[in-house]
């Protein structure tokens, strides 16, 4: 799994520029697709539609989400390299598992783990090795630690890999690098990202 990320982010090389990518576990059958959306945005229900040569769009559409499915959990993947507060996730987090890992290009390397409302585990600049932080509890992000220890201090590629592997196995949900061929992709489009710091209490208004 960590050879198919390493080779998704040398053949797309500007992934390793910035990015989120945000899974969501829902532990039942809410919150739905659409209400996790809504609480996303903000208490509003955002734009879905399909975008020609959405990498290029996203230049210009700083809220715009390519989005994964897999396992009952959706995957959502913004390209500037910016990320939710904790105070977000942890909201995103009732009734559901969170997982993300982000980076921009002046570092920010960071996974997260959320769950019943809370952040409860994280690792910040896990591509240097001699500078990692970690917070919460150590087990959540365990097997990912190990991971980052078996590869080489300045293989930065693999571990930005690693991390992407990691989320993929907790969730079963893929960056399919096809997306970023194609000339016209559906995507949801956030009135900002990151997203408000307030996120939607409770469910989307029917």
């Amino acid at each position: 799994m960590i050879d198919y990320y390493r080779d998704l982010l040398r053949r797309h090389a500007w992934l390793q520029n910035g990015l989120c990518w945000l899974v969501v576990q829902p532990l039942g059958e809410e919150p739905a697709p659409d209400d996790l959306l809504w609480r996303l945005n903000g208490g509003r229900d955002p734009e879905q539609r399909v975008v020609e040569h959405p990498v290029e769009a996203s230049i210009d559409e700083h809220g715009l989400l390519f989005v994964f499915e897999g396992d009952g959990a959706r995957g959502y993947l913004n390209l500037s390299g910016l990320r939710p507060s904790d105070h977000v996730l942890a909201g995103l987090s009732e009734g559901s598992r969170v997982w993300m890992t982000t980076w921009h290009f002046k570092g920010g390397h960071t996974v997260l783990y959320a769950a019943g409302g809370r952040v409860r585990a994280s690792l910040g600049n896990f591509v240097f090795a001699g500078h990692l932080t970690e917070e919460g509890d150590p087990a959540a992000l365990a097997d990912l630690r190990a991971t980052l220890g078996t590869l080489a201090p300045d293989d930065h590629t693999g571990k930005c890999a690693a991390a992407l592997a990691f989320v993929e196995a907790a969730t079963g949900v893929a960056v399919e690098g096809a997306c970023f061929e194609e000339e016209a992709v559906p995507v949801v489009i956030l009135d900002r990202f990151p997203p408000e710091d307030e996120p939607a209490a409770g469910g989307r208004r029917r």
